[in-house]
């Protein structure tokens, strides 16, 4: 949904800039301001979550919002308002970047979270893509690019009708899932052996009398283990406070940090590119703006093959690394061989194939392809991360996601305003060279988390 309705109406900015009679910075702030709201949002949808242990009833709120903020800006006639409505929009689409990483804690164990994560982050940055393709249609009507807001408005009653009857309530502590019930379950294999060999060597008394008392001991045992693993809110739990900046905090942790600006790198130069394509296709190969919205299809086959990749190999890579250490499980075990490769070759290759193909013109399929690299490693780079901060804070999702989720898209604010300067400054090769070199920036960032990551999380007192 957030990146869907962030770039539908990608295609038709000459036609915004033109018929509300904008100067070009204020068009771009539609666009960027729009990506800023959608990483502070999430920070206090996630905090909301954890605080009143809901996910459904945000996703119920957040659609209304979403809607009325669309409906809004179809009628709008003022740049600045639709600057400022944009940012609504935002608020109410961005409810899924946090809450949304939350149910797929919830709803699937450590070993099989990495599918999921690909699967679910096919369906976040697909909806860029698609959007830019739909948008191109919608624009060539009689509502011109007002049409797209029309599109997000019925788009979003039909997601809250669709939350309303099928979508449940998933939350629950993930703490006390992912960790203490495999302990508790080996536990009590062990004490049923040790009661066993217990009944088997007693001397000089009734055997069964012995395993009744042996037993008793052990359910006694059994009662206070469970007590301590699962105490009640009177004596052990903390009283909950609601503190909406709290899951900033979490990135004054290296490894954190470390991963949501590798992250970061990864979204924003995705995103620098798709800002800047329309005016380069339109300038250099004459398209029109449902050419333009075609073209974004190279991205989403990219981002499709990411996806199938990441969900194949993850949870595999995982596992596989765990019993080659004896079935003892390092978290940076996520940040798997996958990431090499995207980072160091596909997101440096593809910016760099997409940038000076378009500087000499060369056939415009080789630039979609191009886009294509960059979309494919970039979601290799996303579902890793996003996986890996996930398991790292067992039971903080939400909030871990939303602080990652703010550093994404400051990246990618910044980056989508500063790319069209750049272009019309040094030129589009050069602009991609300096995004390719970012990359490896990012790339070095992971490889000095996989080696030291563990040490890293020891300090932060999350190991």
């Amino acid at each position: 949904m957030p990146g869907f309705s962030s770039t539908i109406y990608f295609p038709g900015l000459p036609d915004v800039t033109a018929d509300l009679n904008a100067p070009a910075i204020a068009t771009t702030l539609t666009a960027a301001l729009f990506v800023l709201a959608m990483g502070i949002s999430p920070v206090f949808w996630a905090s909301l979550s954890d605080f009143y242990e809901v996910r459904r009833f945000l996703f119920l709120c957040s659609m209304i919002i979403f809607a009325a903020a669309s409906i809004g800006c179809a009628f709008i006639t003022n740049i600045w308002a639709l600057v400022v409505l944009r940012c609504v929009q935002s608020v109410g689409a961005s409810c899924g970047q946090s809450v949304g990483a939350g149910v797929v804690a919830d709803c699937y164990p450590v070993e099989r979270r990495g599918a999921a994560f690909g699967k679910y982050f096919f369906g976040v940055f697909f909806g860029p893509l698609l959007g830019p393709i739909i948008g191109g249609f919608l624009i060539m009507s009689s509502l011109t690019w007002r049409a797209t807001f029309w599109f997000c408005f019925a788009f979003g009653l039909f997601v809250f009708i669709l939350l309303f009857f099928a979508f449940p309530e998933t939350y629950r502590i993930g703490s006390k899932f992912d960790l203490e019930l495999p302990i508790k379950q080996l536990a009590k294999k062990s004490y049923t052996s040790s009661a066993e060999t217990i009944g088997q060597s007693a001397n000089g008394g009734d055997e069964s009398a012995n395993k009744k008392e042996n037993m008793e001991s052990i359910n006694i045992f059994e009662e206070k283990n469970k007590e301590q693993s699962f105490p009640n809110s009177s004596s052990s739990e903390k009283k909950k406070t609601m503190n909406p900046i709290a899951p900033f905090f979490l990135l004054k942790h290296p490894f954190i940090l470390f991963a949501a600006v590798a992250s970061g790198i990864a979204f924003g130069c995705m995103f620098a590119v798709e800002t800047i394509t329309p005016d380069l296709y339109e300038v250099n190969y004459g398209f029109n703006s449902w050419k333009t919205g075609l073209s974004y299809l190279g991205g989403g086959v990219g981002n499709l093959l990411g996806a199938v990749v990441s969900s194949q190999t993850s949870d595999r890579l995982l596992l596989r690394a765990r019993q080659r250490r004896g079935g003892q499980e390092i978290v940076e075990d996520r940040l798997s061989v996958t990431l090499w490769p995207a980072f160091f070759i596909f997101l440096p290759f593809g910016l760099l194939l997409f940038g000076w193909t378009i500087v000499y013109r060369y056939s415009v399929w080789a630039p979609i392809i191009g886009f294509g690299a960059i979309n494919f490693g970039m979601n290799l780079v996303m579902t890793s991360t996003s996986a890996y901060l996930v398991d790292a804070l067992p039971g903080q999702g939400a909030s871990v996601t939303a602080a990652a989720n703010l550093v994404r898209m400051v990246f990618a604010c910044v980056l989508t305003i500063a790319a069209n300067p750049m272009v019309a400054a040094i030129g589009a090769g050069w602009t991609c060279v300096f995004l390719a070199s970012l990359c490896v920036v990012g790339a070095l960032m992971l490889l000095l988390l996989k080696l030291k990551g563990e040490k890293m999380r020891r300090r932060s007192g999350h190991h």
